[in-house]
């Protein structure tokens, strides 16, 4: 294969890998890619119409669910219809100016969604360990700055990720491990020193989400030392029961995340396919669970949901 040639910079393209050697049954791989996209995209639709439509979900928990579903549908949209290209068309190339914008879209979804994990486990410390002030502290106006917060947040840290990249050129081989554009994939293609590049963001991911999962330990640490103080052991189980949702979006979130991070990083020949299956789960996997963990746990949601599919 030839090198791309960097006197053609804007018309030049990488290649994205689908499941290499499984060309001949693309169209029936694309088939679950299918559903799961229509799934996540109705999923999190409902779940956003059923909170709006309904005064009673106007709570602090349901609203970062919302900004939890706005993030998964946008993250999707800008992703899985290059997936499914791939896959139903064999469209592998993507564009320079393509590929930076995805990536950029990807990694802002994830260090968005992992500063709501860490207001979502703040809304359960709070309401768990200074029940009577839960709505003084976590007022409309409060909420909707943490939520400016974190997307500038994003912005900040993640937007210098593609402009880093743009100063290269990218000569060497330009085929992907994956059908959509990573950061750590696309630096190691570079004919450059990428010293820069891996450090920021390495720092920044430990400044961001790494920051975020020990904020989200220390907070359960606290609701833990709260519930444990707690006489009745029925309203410890009670108290614990409205944070399993969370835990388990959060374990969700955060396991493919940091094996994809590991793997790219630190492992040196690491197997293709696990690194492919791993990329699939870390981007399809937690926007697709969201709402089913949440619509199975929450009874008050559950409940409105099964109202509005039986109308």
């Amino acid at each position: 294969m030839s090198p791309v040639n960097d006197t053609t910079f804007t018309h030049a393209v990488f290649l994205l890998t689908g499941l290499p050697g499984q060309e001949d049954v693309y169209p029936w791989i694309a088939i679950p890619f299918c559903l799961i996209y229509a799934i996540l995209i109705l999923g999190n639709s409902i779940i956003l119409f059923v909170i709006k439509i309904d005064s009673s979900l106007h709570e602090p928990m349901y609203i970062f669910l919302s900004m939890l579903s706005i993030i998964d549908l946008g993250l999707s949209i800008a992703t899985i219809p290059t997936i499914l290209g791939v896959f139903l068309f064999k469209l592998r190339e993507i564009s320079f100016n393509a590929c930076f914008a995805q990536m950029f879209f990807i990694h802002f979804s994830q260090c968005t969604e992992s500063s709501v994990l860490f207001l979502m486990a703040f809304d359960r410390f709070v309401a768990i360990s200074n029940p009577l002030r839960y709505t003084s502290i976590l007022t409309l106006p409060k909420i909707a700055m943490m939520g400016l917060v974190c997307v500038l947040r994003g912005l900040a840290f993640i937007l210098p990720l593609p402009l880093l990249l743009k100063r290269y050129r990218y000569c060497q081989d330009n085929v992907l491990s994956h059908s959509y554009c990573l950061h750590q994939e696309v630096m190691k293609l570079a004919c450059a020193d990428i010293t820069v590049n891996s450090i920021y963001g390495l720092s920044g991911s430990l400044l961001t989400m790494g920051l975020d999962a020990i904020l989200i330990f220390l907070s359960y640490v606290m609701i833990l030392k709260t519930v444990l103080s707690i006489a009745s052991r029925a309203e410890c189980l009670k108290a614990l029961k409205t944070c399993a949702s969370h835990l388990c979006i959060v374990l969700i979130f955060y396991s493919p995340e940091i094996s994809l991070s590991v793997i790219h990083r630190f492992v040196n020949s690491p197997s293709h396919l696990l690194q492919i299956i791993l990329g699939y789960i870390y981007l399809l996997v937690p926007p697709l669970m969201n709402p089913v963990v949440y619509s199975v746990q929450s009874t008050h949601l559950c409940v409105r949901l099964i109202r509005l599919l039986v109308k």
